[in-house]
């Protein structure tokens, strides 16, 4: 990622100053190579050379150090700094008091300025974004260390995040908000336990109440006591390479979880769907950061990679099951048989709850991965397997263990259909059969209080039955043409979501429309069924543009 973190301080005596500064350097591209003799050990000099200019840096701002109290260090001067090296893509990051290069020191030092100053939020405490296209863009999060012998017993810092891409910085906000309170609250916690031992041996407010106080004498008090360093503050004798380990983390993490992907067209309503709830699981794992407050750098990393295989696991991405398992809807056909897959995927595109009850987990979690793939991802509810039973409103995929009973009003109701999983019997008859032919270890018996004909309609229904049927289109075929019939729907759902919802047309004018998007005729109720409930996998990403829409529309005509 092209971003710089920086740890800032407000001195007492100096103002604000950076303390610490993680950069990435990304490796050079490849060159042709030059005609001429070749050096041995040349490359190794180029190495070499760069770190003697971290050194010659901080040496030739000795002088500068020296108008610098103990609280405005970091580093000794003789100090090279850190730096790591990410075995995978080659990018170094380098850790020193100050950047390396002059244009990003300017940089750097109007951010710690600004959100040490000016750019802060309510309480002085918290997180805030500011900057603009010539400076760079800043996330800055402000935060108190306690000190015994500072004004009002604590001093400010800031972590401040520098890039030149707004949208990437906005976008990874939660991202870094939640791993930056992790470093500060480390940090306070430290300090906190250090301000408390230290006010055991010598509580500083009697000290202060019972000295002579005069405007003489007060210059010279605050001087001795502005120079206390963060390593002393917090009793870390290792808190500068600890940082390092931090920054340079946050620095790669950040730049590997978003990736740009190139596409053809607007994104679908599943991909909307996807990223909001990508964003709301973000969100609310921020609040789970005070019980995380003790995680260390490699369960941090971790927990993150955790995070991401469950959000691709949810979306059927994940690793292969074991055991026997359902590889797709054309094979979920083969084993039920027509008659009983056409039934049940009718209450899946219904949005009638589908429950499945076996003691086989993995083989009942692959049946709802196929059958997920029957509707946007936005009507999707799922409960793999549960020890209990779970309410329609919560969940439209359940699954059982099966000894769960189902209560009578689920049994009875025409709006849920249960899938019995029950061991076959076995004789010498399938001794030699393979553990993955699901029929040998299987039956399935599909019951429904639904008295309603299944064999019309939707439409949807009956053109995936006939991609389904024909065994010349392979499934990979199968599944795009599925896609595209799903996209075709979806667009008929947002015509008919704009009429009759955002519009408030009336029944007749619906009736039209529904002629004209082609859901009349045979099986036109269900077709109905259908789009109702298709709508309620609307991203609210295209809700709120509709209405937003509409509200301009009416401020244009009222005026």
């Amino acid at each position: 990622m092209n971003a710089l973190v920086a740890l800032c301080h407000f001195c007492e005596l100096h103002g604000p100053r950076t303390l610490f500064c993680t950069e990435a350097l990304h490796p050079p591209s490849p060159s042709p190579p030059q005609p001429g003799p070749f050096i041995p050990g040349e490359r190794d000099r180029d190495g070499d050379r760069e770190g003697e200019g971290l050194t010659m840096r901080a040496n030739s701002s000795a002088t500068q150090r020296a108008d610098m109290c103990e609280g405005c260090r970091s580093l000794p001067a003789s100090h090279p700094g850190f730096v790591s090296v990410d075995s995978e893509t080659g990018i170094r990051f380098l850790s020193h008091q100050h950047p390396r290069q002059p244009q990003l020191f300017s940089v750097v030092r109007q951010a710690c300025v600004r959100s040490l100053s000016c750019e802060v939020c309510p309480g002085r405490e918290g997180p805030i974004f500011f900057g603009d296209e010539q400076h760079g863009f800043v996330f800055s999060h402000t935060f108190f260390i306690k000190d015994s012998l500072a004004r009002g017993f604590q001093r400010w810092y800031s972590i401040v995040m520098v890039a030149m891409d707004r949208i990437y910085l906005i976008n990874s906000w939660p991202f870094l908000l939640r791993h930056l309170r992790l470093t500060i609250q480390g940090l306070q916690s430290t300090a906190l336990k250090v301000f408390d031992s230290e006010q055991c041996v010598c509580p500083q407010r009697a000290v202060r109440m019972n000295s002579v106080f005069s405007p003489a004498v007060f210059p010279h008090q605050r001087s001795g006591n502005a120079a206390r360093s963060l390593p002393s503050l917090t009793q870390h004798p290792n808190l500068w390479a600890s940082l390092h380990s931090s920054f340079s983390w946050l620095l790669k993490a950040c730049g590997s979880r978003l990736t740009e992907k190139l596409l053809e067209g607007a994104p679908t309503e599943d991909t909307l769907v996807l990223i909001e709830r990508q964003t709301e699981q973000e969100e609310e794992m921020i609040g789970w950061e005070g019980a995380e407050c003790g995680t260390s750098f490699s369960q941090r990393s971790q927990s993150e990679t955790e995070v991401g295989r469950d959000f691709l696991c949810e979306g059927g991405k994940g690793e292969e099951l074991p055991g026997p398992r359902f590889k797709s809807l054309r094979h979920l056909r083969q084993v039920l048989g027509a008659t009983e897959f056409r039934q049940l995927a009718w209450h899946v595109l219904m949005g009638n709850q589908v429950i499945w009850r076996g003691a086989d987990p993995s083989l009942i979690q692959s049946a709802f991965t196929v059958l997920k793939a029957l509707l946007p991802v936005g009507c999707v509810r799922s409960v793999p397997y549960s020890p209990q039973y779970e309410e329609a409103y919560r969940c439209n995929f359940l699954g059982l263990s099966t000894d769960v009973p189902i209560p009578t009003h689920v049994s009875s109701s025409e709006f849920s259909v249960l899938v019995d999983v029950v061991n076959a019997e076995r004789g010498s008859l399938y001794t030699a059969v393979c553990d993955d032919d699901i029929l040998s270890l299987y039956q399935f018996n599909i019951s429904s209080a639904n008295s309603q004909p299944t064999d019309r309609g939707p439409t949807l229904l009956n053109k995936v039955e006939v991609a389904l049927s024909n065994e010349n289109l392979s499934v990979e075929v199968v599944s795009h043409c599925l896609l595209c019939l799903k996209e075709e729907w979806m667009n008929k759902v947002k015509v008919l979501f704009k009429f009759s919802k955002v519009d408030g047309r009336g029944r007749e004018d619906t009736q039209k429309v529904l002629g004209l998007l082609g859901a009349t005729g045979p099986g036109e109720e269900d077709n109905v069924r259908l789009l109702k409930f298709w709508m309620t996998g609307l991203s609210k990403t295209y809700k709120s543009h509709l209405m937003t829409a509409v509200r301009g529309g009416e401020r244009t005509l009222s005026q």
